[in-house]
């Protein structure tokens, strides 16, 4: 009789042990599975496969259906996007001709003897049509950065190198002025994409120039454990505290400087190229006493990583 109790409890202990190991390996069948979806879906290379009726299975299969969704929208972004960037070349090439024209009539024009209303109008077109050609050269520009077609590449390079590029290239505009563009000598250094990064900040003096009646714009650079800081700092007309959050907004243009040129969108797109970085702008202003725009770039490309 013992032996038979002996007996009956080692089957029992055979079968609990039998059937955890059947349902451990069908669980880690399943895991095992649900993984190499995963891998796939995330390499795009998933494919729904055919599952039995079992609890498991039906998660899988449900999953699979997902995945399935999951993939199938991930190729319509991807579609978008070659269809936007399609586009956005499109634009960029079909309009760089006649705004050309445009131009280049408007010079042989103006060569001609004509009264002062007429030499007035055609200096008016000439002027309508930069700023038409700098809107859609900044519109492109924006919409390669906002889908992700155009990336960034920053890099440590020494900041000196491009702030003299930039002085370069605004000087004659702010002596045409009678403005003085200083840029204070510097050493420091800061993981940013040259080409881009010295658009945002000459944006930043052609604002300055801008609006700044007379006076100096002074460059200065500053070094912190993470960020090197770029000031650009103006005695323009400055800008009201109620606008300051503003300012940043594409096509915001502010109601005491609506006469002036511009179209709004320098400061959104400099933003834009500097968040890129993983860097950020700061404002401090005061009307009637000037401004500074100051920009943070990080100094280590492993900065970049973690923010």
């Amino acid at each position: 009789m013992d032996n038979w109790i002996i007996i009956l409890v080692l089957s029992c202990v055979l079968i609990t042990v039998l059937v955890i190991f059947i349902n451990y390996r069908r669980t880690q069948k399943t895991m095992d599975t649900i993984e190499q979806m995963l891998d796939a879906a995330a390499d795009g290379t998933y494919s729904e496969s055919n599952f039995d009726e079992s609890r498991l299975s039906a998660l899988e299969t449900k999953f699979a259906h997902y995945s399935s969704a999951s993939s199938i929208s991930a190729q319509n972004v991807t579609a978008e996007k070659d269809k936007i960037k399609t586009l956005i070349a499109d634009i960029s090439h079909q309009t760089k001709t006649p705004i050309a024209n445009l131009l280049l009539y408007s010079e042989l024009i103006s060569e001609e003897e004509l009264s002062v209303e007429m030499r007035s109008n055609v200096n008016a077109i000439r002027q309508q049509t930069e700023k038409l050609r700098f809107l859609i050269d900044s519109l492109v520009k924006l919409s390669r950065l906002e889908n992700g077609i155009l990336t960034l590449s920053p890099r440590q390079e020494a900041i000196q190198t491009m702030l003299n590029d930039i002085q370069k290239q605004y000087v004659s505009k702010a002596k045409s002025k009678g403005l003085n563009l200083q840029v204070i000598p510097s050493e420091a250094k800061a993981s940013f994409d040259p080409k881009w990064t010295t658009e945002a900040i000459g944006n930043l003096v052609d604002n300055a120039i801008k609006y700044t009646p007379c006076g100096s714009i002074i460059i200065k650079v500053s070094e912190y454990e993470l960020f090197t800081r770029i000031d650009v700092s103006d005695t323009g007309i400055g800008i009201e505290e109620m606008e300051q959050p503003k300012i940043f907004s594409r096509f915001y243009r502010s109601e005491n400087v609506r006469e002036d040129e511009g179209v709004g969108i320098g400061l959104y797109l400099s933003r834009e190229i500097i968040s890129s970085e993983g860097g950020y702008i700061k404002l401090t202003s005061e009307l009637r006493k000037g401004s500074t725009f100051s920009v943070f770039l990080p100094r280590q490309a492993e900065i970049l990583q973690s923010c």
